[in-house]
Protein backbone atom coordinates (compact mmCIF):
# COMPACT_ATOMS: atom_id res chain seq x y z
CA UNK A 1 0.00 0.00 0.00
CA UNK A 2 1.62 3.41 -0.84
CA UNK A 3 1.66 6.46 1.49
CA UNK A 4 1.59 8.59 -1.60
CA UNK A 5 -1.68 10.66 -2.09
CA UNK A 6 -3.45 10.24 -5.15
CA UNK A 7 -4.79 13.49 -6.95
CA UNK A 8 -7.51 13.88 -8.53
CA UNK A 9 -6.54 15.18 -12.54
CA UNK A 10 -8.70 17.54 -14.63
CA UNK A 11 -9.00 19.59 -17.87
CA UNK A 12 -10.26 23.21 -17.16
CA UNK A 13 -11.91 24.39 -20.68
CA UNK A 14 -11.24 28.29 -20.44
CA UNK A 15 -13.00 29.04 -23.82
CA UNK A 16 -11.32 31.65 -26.15
CA UNK A 17 -8.82 33.18 -23.46
CA UNK A 18 -7.10 36.60 -24.00
CA UNK A 19 -3.63 37.57 -23.00
CA UNK A 20 -2.10 40.31 -21.92
CA UNK A 21 -0.53 40.72 -25.37
CA UNK A 22 -3.82 41.32 -26.93
CA UNK A 23 -3.99 37.64 -28.84
CA UNK A 24 -6.76 35.01 -27.89
CA UNK A 25 -5.99 31.49 -27.63
CA UNK A 26 -9.05 29.47 -28.82
CA UNK A 27 -10.92 27.18 -26.91
CA UNK A 28 -8.28 27.46 -24.44
CA UNK A 29 -7.34 24.76 -21.45
CA UNK A 30 -4.99 24.20 -18.17
CA UNK A 31 -4.58 20.72 -17.12
CA UNK A 32 -4.04 20.44 -13.37
CA UNK A 33 -3.71 17.76 -10.10
CA UNK A 34 -5.27 18.42 -6.96
CA UNK A 35 -5.01 16.56 -3.54
CA UNK A 36 -6.75 17.11 -0.46
CA UNK A 37 -9.83 18.45 0.46
CA UNK A 38 -11.54 21.80 0.65
CA UNK A 39 -12.90 23.01 3.98
CA UNK A 40 -16.37 24.45 4.34
CA UNK A 41 -15.15 28.14 3.74
CA UNK A 42 -13.20 26.89 1.02
CA UNK A 43 -9.76 28.51 1.50
CA UNK A 44 -7.37 26.21 2.73
CA UNK A 45 -5.89 26.28 -0.96
CA UNK A 46 -2.26 26.26 -1.79
CA UNK A 47 -1.91 26.94 -5.49
CA UNK A 48 1.65 25.31 -6.67
CA UNK A 49 1.89 25.94 -10.14
CA UNK A 50 4.20 24.01 -12.38
CA UNK A 51 7.32 25.60 -14.25
CA UNK A 52 8.33 25.73 -17.69
CA UNK A 53 8.80 22.22 -19.28
CA UNK A 54 7.28 20.42 -16.40
CA UNK A 55 4.27 18.57 -16.03
CA UNK A 56 2.10 18.43 -12.04
CA UNK A 57 3.67 15.15 -11.74
CA UNK A 58 6.79 16.64 -11.29
CA UNK A 59 5.50 18.48 -7.73
CA UNK A 60 4.02 15.35 -6.15
CA UNK A 61 7.52 14.30 -4.55
CA UNK A 62 7.01 17.67 -2.13
CA UNK A 63 3.19 16.77 -1.65
CA UNK A 64 2.24 14.46 1.05
CA UNK A 65 1.21 13.54 4.69
CA UNK A 66 3.54 15.61 7.30
CA UNK A 67 5.25 17.41 4.50
CA UNK A 68 4.84 21.11 4.37
CA UNK A 69 2.22 20.43 1.51
CA UNK A 70 -0.05 18.08 3.22
CA UNK A 71 -3.24 16.51 1.70
CA UNK A 72 -4.69 16.48 5.61
CA UNK A 73 -4.26 20.32 6.08
CA UNK A 74 -4.96 21.84 2.82
CA UNK A 75 -6.60 21.80 -0.56
CA UNK A 76 -3.59 21.67 -3.35
CA UNK A 77 -4.06 22.53 -6.64
CA UNK A 78 -0.83 21.98 -9.06
CA UNK A 79 -2.30 23.85 -12.38
CA UNK A 80 0.11 22.93 -15.40
CA UNK A 81 0.84 26.36 -17.02
CA UNK A 82 0.63 27.08 -20.79
CA UNK A 83 3.08 25.49 -23.48
CA UNK A 84 4.18 22.78 -20.99
CA UNK A 85 1.71 20.28 -23.47
CA UNK A 86 -0.59 19.11 -21.20
CA UNK A 87 -2.47 22.75 -21.08
CA UNK A 88 -2.65 24.58 -23.94
CA UNK A 89 0.46 24.87 -26.04
CA UNK A 90 2.16 25.51 -29.38
CA UNK A 91 1.95 21.59 -30.23
CA UNK A 92 -2.02 21.03 -29.84
CA UNK A 93 -3.27 25.06 -29.98
CA UNK A 94 -5.91 25.41 -32.90
CA UNK A 95 -5.18 27.57 -35.75
CA UNK A 96 -4.03 29.99 -36.27
CA UNK A 97 -1.81 29.80 -33.02
CA UNK A 98 -0.46 26.01 -33.46
CA UNK A 99 3.28 25.64 -33.46
CA UNK A 100 5.66 28.42 -34.45
CA UNK A 101 2.24 30.95 -34.53
CA UNK A 102 1.96 30.46 -30.81
CA UNK A 103 1.57 34.17 -29.01
CA UNK A 104 3.44 35.21 -25.99
CA UNK A 105 2.08 33.91 -22.70
CA UNK A 106 3.13 35.29 -19.71
CA UNK A 107 3.24 34.60 -16.38
CA UNK A 108 0.31 37.06 -15.47
CA UNK A 109 -1.83 35.37 -18.31
CA UNK A 110 -1.62 31.86 -16.15
CA UNK A 111 -2.08 33.13 -12.72
CA UNK A 112 -5.09 34.61 -14.68
CA UNK A 113 -6.44 31.35 -16.01
CA UNK A 114 -5.18 29.43 -12.34
CA UNK A 115 -7.74 32.01 -10.84
CA UNK A 116 -10.36 31.26 -13.11
CA UNK A 117 -9.82 27.02 -12.27
CA UNK A 118 -9.77 27.68 -8.60
CA UNK A 119 -12.76 30.07 -9.00
CA UNK A 120 -15.13 28.57 -11.26
CA UNK A 121 -14.12 25.41 -11.12
CA UNK A 122 -13.66 24.52 -7.63
CA UNK A 123 -15.47 27.52 -6.32
CA UNK A 124 -12.19 28.87 -4.20
CA UNK A 125 -13.29 31.67 -1.81
CA UNK A 126 -9.33 32.36 -0.64
CA UNK A 127 -6.00 30.88 -1.33
CA UNK A 128 -3.60 30.02 1.96
CA UNK A 129 -0.58 30.05 0.10
CA UNK A 130 0.99 30.30 -3.73
CA UNK A 131 4.00 28.98 -3.95
CA UNK A 132 6.76 27.88 -6.05
CA UNK A 133 10.19 27.26 -7.74
CA UNK A 134 12.01 28.79 -10.90
CA UNK A 135 8.90 29.78 -13.62
CA UNK A 136 6.48 28.99 -11.16
CA UNK A 137 7.91 31.19 -8.49
CA UNK A 138 7.38 33.80 -10.80
CA UNK A 139 3.91 32.99 -11.03
CA UNK A 140 2.95 33.05 -7.55
CA UNK A 141 4.45 36.31 -7.45
CA UNK A 142 1.71 37.26 -9.61
CA UNK A 143 -0.67 35.69 -7.80
CA UNK A 144 0.35 38.23 -4.64
CA UNK A 145 0.39 41.58 -7.59
CA UNK A 146 -2.96 40.15 -9.15
CA UNK A 147 -5.25 38.92 -6.26
CA UNK A 148 -4.09 40.59 -2.83
CA UNK A 149 -7.37 40.64 -1.39
CA UNK A 150 -7.79 36.71 -2.36
CA UNK A 151 -5.06 35.05 -0.64
CA UNK A 152 -4.81 34.77 3.04
CA UNK A 153 -0.60 34.99 3.36
CA UNK A 154 2.06 36.31 2.53
CA UNK A 155 3.95 34.71 -0.82
CA UNK A 156 6.36 32.10 -0.54
CA UNK A 157 9.20 30.96 -3.19
CA UNK A 158 10.89 27.95 -2.75
CA UNK A 159 14.07 27.35 -4.40
CA UNK A 160 14.45 24.16 -5.34
CA UNK A 161 17.89 22.71 -6.17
Amino acid sequence: MSNEPNPIEGRFELGDFELLSGSALPRAYISFAAYGTLNAARDNVIVYPTWYTARHQANAPFIGKGKALDPDRYFIVVPDMFTNGLSTSPSNCAAPFAGMNFPLVTASDNGVAQYRLLTEHFGVTGVALAIGSSMSGQQAYHWGALYTGFRRTDLLHLRVS
